[in-house]
């Protein structure tokens, strides 16, 4: 099992990006699908998450500017950023909760993790 995440970049203050986050292999179902980041020298920290229900979680630091979503037919979760601040830039890496098949257990799956970085 993969995850890709995509859609990183460079973007000015007031910007927007789409992040991607595509899983990949053999996989039975997902569960929660979230994304987090880590600027540096901070630990990562939680940035949103969703449910396979669509229930929906945001850091406190980015509600009402990010908005996440997945599509269950692709396998892919996406983090719309708006009104995106120069405090956003980090590298943001996605992270899924998988079963490979109905006799496994979920696992924690990581992306290789896309940077943002929000200059002018």
């Amino acid at each position: 099992v993969q995850l890709q995440a995509f859609g990183g970049g460079l973007v000015q203050p007031g910007g927007s990006l789409r992040l991607s986050c595509a899983a990949s292999g053999t996989i039975f179902s997902i569960s929660d699908m979230g994304w987090y980041r880590q600027a540096p020298g901070k630990q990562r920290e939680l940035v949103a998450s969703i449910t396979n229900g669509d229930t929906t979680n945001y850091a406190v630091s980015v509600k009402g500017r990010f908005t996440i979503s997945r599509d269950n037919t692709k396998n892919t979760a996406y983090l719309q950023m708006i009104s995106l601040k120069p405090e956003d830039t980090a590298v943001y890496y996605c992270n899924a909760k998988i079963q490979r098949a109905s006799n496994f257990l979920f696992s924690p799956y990581w992306g290789q993790g896309t940077q943002v970085t929000v200059s002018s």
